[in-house]
């Protein structure tokens, strides 16, 4: 698919930002609340705005959105009707352009770009298991889960929906399914576990499957060690011909019982490097990975 994200992608490397929930941690915000960061799209959508703000003025030039745990699901949970769930949803795109234009003040010239996350469905579930996948559900039961969720989304006209923290190839092939026809670039990132999905398949098959995929200008990782990305970052390239993107997290572990994070950071800017080298075009972090590190980031890959 032609888009001018694809031809942006092409002339990279671009940066992504970090963990948008350290952020809004970081400002104070309890993201103790199962929707996690979606909560303020409801309480206190400025607070997203400016946690956007925040990469942008580091040196991203793409933020995701709020939307990773945003479901018509979470939202009923919470007593919220499928009306109001879907203009959440479309708030979650609007705060990061009304970010974009915020950092075009500050630096004009600069095209900034909007990445619409739909998380897995996992992430819904709010239990930890987007790091395990298998739910129970076939394909055509999770295409079902996340088609309404992403033609909302695409109706808000992102640059590209980020299908991300996909943990395996069920999923995989229910996501590709469901974008189909939407209009939007998209791409898709895996959890992994070594040379594995988190759920244990080869990861050359699981990026096969985007090859042929019209709507995929990107394929790659995210929220997995950084130790994990360099490999990844290679097969992805060598078996899709696209251009690569990869964000881990920080190296902590995740939790899941305690919703805490773990042990200790080990994203470092050389392994930036390496990642840009081995054909990753769309570089950044993601949780526990913050302003500082993204403004590394952007160092590194010459932006």
């Amino acid at each position: 698919m032609t888009s001018d994200f694809a031809d942006a992608l092409a002339a990279g490397p671009l940066v992504l930002d970090g963990g948008l929930s350290n952020r809004l941690e970081a400002a104070g915000h309890d993201l103790g609340d199962a929707l996690w960061s979606a909560r303020l799209l409801a309480d206190d959508p400025e607070a997203i705005v400016r946690a956007h703000l925040a990469y942008f003025e580091a040196g991203a030039d793409v933020v995701i959105t709020s939307s990773y745990q945003a479901t018509f699901e979470g939202f009923a949970r919470r007593g919220i009707g499928a009306e109001r769930a879907a203009e959440l949803l479309a708030l979650s795109v609007e705060s990061a352009r009304e970010a974009a234009r915020r950092a075009r003040v500050g630096r004009p010239g600069r095209r900034r770009w909007v990445a619409a996350s739909a998380g897995p469905y996992g992430a819904m579930l709010a239990d930890g298991s987007e790091y395990r996948g298998r739910y129970g559900l076939d394909v055509a039961e999770l295409e079902r889960f996340h088609r309404p969720r992403l033609e909302v989304l695409a109706a808000a006209r992102p640059d590209v929906l980020a299908l991300e923290t996909v943990p395996d190839t069920d999923e995989a092939v229910a996501l590709l399914r469901a974008v189909r026809g939407l209009g939007v670039p998209v791409w898709l990132s895996y959890t992994v576990d070594g040379d594995r999905t988190r759920a244990g398949q080869p990861l050359e098959e699981a990026f096969a499957l985007a090859a042929d995929a019209e709507e995929v200008v990107a394929v790659g990782v995210n929220c997995c060690v950084p130790g994990d990305v360099s490999d990844a970052v290679r097969t992805a390239a060598r078996v899709t011909g696209k251009p690569v993107v990869a964000y881990p997290n920080s190296g902590e572990r995740w939790d899941a019982k305690s919703r805490a994070w773990r042990g200790r950071s080990s994203f470092a800017t050389e392994l930036v490097r390496d990642w840009r080298d081995r054909g990753a075009r769309l570089i950044g972090g993601c949780c526990r990975v913050g302003p500082e590190a993204v403004r590394d980031v952007a160092g590194a890959v010459g932006r």
